[in-house]
């Protein structure tokens, strides 16, 4: 059995979404008739990191063998790492890793939890990550979060997705708004914070201290990540904690899942960004929480059906 195809697309959600808004698709295909499939990084519409799936990495395994798949993960790293080994290549690589587990799981005939060694559990408890609250009001924040509590989550996060180039636009109206948030739900349900890269070490020492007054579960993204010495200056002390994170209820976020049920120590709930049906056409068995909680599909690999007929419609072909 060898790789012989690996399709590049986008998914387009709706006719006015713009590139930047589309999920970024890879799909492996052996030459015995099965397939996998996989999902980068959403940012910016993956599409860095499909053209680097579509340059570089499909001319590297068209003929190899799936499972050979540490291998080829490895061989693809070394020999790609110079095109940027945390950012669009590492978005790249994670779509391949997606598709080869899921072929995995399909050609032994077990779900990919199963061959990370069985889950803890099936039912996977989310929190809602709530973005955009740089340019809201205290108010716009209450009631954007107040919505979002009818779907039931575990915790709730405030993401503030400011401009990256002004750290620190506005400390006392981003702990204002952590202070409402707090009001608003009550000392019992956990909040996250999420500057998204917008402070100074100086500003998020302040904004820390005040979401440690309020009982906030994580601080996220506080400085710019790649500034290593920045964000010792600012941790407080705490144990290392895996917090499954990945936005989309899509193909990446189904991968997600079956890591964090096989991890024994997964305290923390999943991320849940958009809570729409918007791409839920696209599945026989849409990714979405009942309850309060995901419940992980038993059939082999991801334990997605693809809607063929649907797929085809929103398919936006990489140049």
């Amino acid at each position: 059995m060898k790789i012989c195809d690996i399709e590049v697309f986008q998914v387009q959600w709706a006719p006015e979404d713009r590139p930047g808004q589309r999920s970024a698709w890879v799909r492996i295909h052996c030459d015995d008739g099965s397939f996998g499939i996989g999902e980068a990084s959403p940012m910016q519409g993956g599409l860095a990191s499909l053209g680097i799936v579509k340059l570089n990495l499909v001319p590297a395994l068209i003929g190899e063998d799936p499972l050979d798949h540490a291998i080829l993960q490895d061989s693809l790293l070394h020999s790609f790492v110079k095109l940027g080994p945390e950012g669009a290549l590492t978005g790249a690589l994670a779509a391949i890793d997606i598709a080869l587990w899921d072929l995995k799981g399909k050609l032994l005939g077990q779900p990919i939890y199963k061959l990370l060694g069985g889950a803890w559990r099936t039912r996977l408890p989310f929190y809602a990550s709530i973005g955009g609250n740089g340019e809201r009001s205290v108010d716009e924040v209450s009631r954007v979060v107040e919505a979002r509590l009818k779907d039931n989550p575990a915790a709730v996060k405030i993401r503030f997705d400011n401009d990256r180039t002004k750290p620190d636009l506005d400390l006392a109206g981003d702990i204002a708004k952590a202070r409402a948030v707090r009001r608003l739900v009550g000392d019992g349900l956990p909040l996250a914070f999420d500057a998204n890269n917008g402070y100074s070490v100086g500003g998020a020492i302040r904004v820390g201290r005040a979401l440690e007054e309020l009982g906030y579960w994580w601080f996220e993204e506080p400085v710019q990540h790649y500034h290593v010495k920045a964000m010792g200056e600012v941790a407080q002390a705490h144990g290392v904690e895996l917090v499954p994170h990945q936005t989309q209820p899509m193909i990446g976020h189904i991968a997600n899942l079956h890591l964090a049920a096989s991890q024994l120590h997964s305290t923390k709930p999943c991320e849940l960004n958009d809570p729409s049906p918007r791409q839920h056409a696209v599945f026989e068995n849409p990714p979405r929480p009942v309850d309060g909680l995901f419940h992980l599909p038993s059939e082999p690999g991801l334990g997605l059906r693809l809607n063929e007929a649907e797929l085809a419609k929103r398919r936006v072909p990489v140049a």
